[in-house]
């Protein structure tokens, strides 16, 4: 395999050091509580599982679908973000599915990246931000993954260092993993700052609908002029808990959805009919399991700060997202990342996710996904605080028999 050029470009999956002792831990009977990988637990709601089950009694619907997206969903995600953003989108034009918005990202860096262009990622990051770019050719250069003052001064250093100049940026808000949110002065910015020097503008929008605290997130398109330049990626995965169910959409600038089109209609028929019959009822059905999904997450997200912080771990409390991206506590910190992971794991029966796999700027910290229930999250607290009350002792103990 490291023959293979791709596969060169690529580190090792560092998550998969944390899946196999997870994995040994299980097969020898112990009972982890995973808080690592962002796999919602909850039940697709069952107004769309009904519909699925409606849609594939019929025959017709087994053939092969539209790469691009049945009409009626394309328009159903259309009517979305006008509903939700005030944003008018041509369904036809500047919307596409996709299965998942992974694969939206990772097709859309094979469709505009020739070897050698530069592309911003946010480091740390989710790992499909950058990798997708890696794998279709291009270099990455990182900047910051929290907006504020220094995201624009390493956008200006990006462009003035870069050989040759960035092609697009990536943007996450809310972030994955560091849960960071961003306003439409922000994104003004950002637009004004891509168009004066010929960016391309990729945002990840996949939270969009898990926020706890303050105004709802905005959507990147909400700028004027925003389409000239941008595309934005969403996913039903975790606003309607259907992860298995792949699905996903970009929308935005024409040109950027047509090439994105035309790789996928290469690569693929687009996701089982009767599967975009349901995400399209999803979407026109109303926000009642949106809000109780939001509020699920805002319990446990609650149970985490209130539960692990008492254990002696202090959990910054996220403001969106199903994560909270947490440094490492300060006795422990010279384990990094990956090292106290497996230690947690090992010692405390919890799995986390190391930060150092979302990029060397992560390393300092792990990400919690809000993926147990309360109960489960507070039953991790109490291991927790042994292993916390463990390694107390043995600093305590080096330090007086020195």
């Amino acid at each position: 395999m490291q023959n293979f050029h791709k596969i060169r470009r690529l580190p090792p999956y560092v998550f998969e050091e944390v899946n196999r002792l997870k994995a040994a831990a299980r097969a020898n009977g112990a009972d982890i509580i995973d808080l690592g990988m962002g796999n919602p637990d909850l039940p697709t709601p069952q107004a769309i599982v009904d519909k699925l089950t409606e849609t594939v009694a019929r025959p017709r619907t087994h053939r092969y679908s539209a790469s691009r997206g049945i009409p009626g969903l394309r328009r159903a995600q259309a009517a979305y973000y006008e509903r939700r953003f005030g944003v008018k989108l041509d369904p036809d034009t500047e919307v596409i599915a996709t299965l998942g918005s992974k694969e939206g990202f990772a097709n859309m860096a094979q469709a505009i990246t020739a070897p050698g262009d530069v592309v911003l990622t946010p480091n740390p990051s989710y790992p499909i931000h950058a990798f997708g770019f890696l794998m279709a050719g291009g270099s990455i250069r990182s900047m910051p993954a929290e907006p504020g003052p220094d995201f624009f001064r390493a956008l200006e250093r990006a462009v003035v260092h870069s050989v040759p100049k960035p092609i697009a940026m990536v943007l996450c808000y809310p972030s994955n993993p560091g849960a960071y949110t961003a306003d439409l002065d922000f994104f003004k910015e950002v637009i004004a700052f891509a168009k004066k020097h010929e960016i391309f503008v990729l945002s990840d929008l996949a939270y969009s609908e898990i926020y706890f605290e303050g105004p709802p997130p905005p959507s990147v398109l909400q700028i004027e002029g925003a389409k000239d330049i941008a595309v934005e990626f969403t996913s039903m995965s975790k606003t309607y808990s259907m992860p298995g169910w792949r699905m996903g959409f970009a929308v935005g600038n024409p040109e950027l959805i047509a090439a994105l089109a035309r790789v996928k209609s290469y690569l693929d028929y687009g996701a089982f009919t009767p599967i975009q019959v349901a995400a399209a009822a999803a979407l026109n059905g109303g926000d009642e399991p949106i809000v109780e999904i939001r509020e699920t997450y805002r319990k446990r997200r609650d149970a985490l700060v209130e539960s692990f912080s008492r254990a002696g771990w202090e959990i910054p409390s996220p403001t969106a997202s199903m994560f909270a991206w947490v440094p490492i506590p300060p006795s422990m910190a010279h384990l990094g990342s990956l090292e106290f992971s497996k230690q947690l794991l090992e010692e405390a029966q919890i799995a986390v996710a190391p930060g150092i796999g979302f990029g060397e700027h992560g390393d300092g910290h792990v990400r919690i996904a809000l993926v147990e229930n309360e109960q489960r999250i507070r039953q991790a607290a109490r291991s927790l605080k042994r292993f916390i009350d463990r390694q107390h002792n043995v600093v305590s103990f080096n330090a007086a028999t020195r």
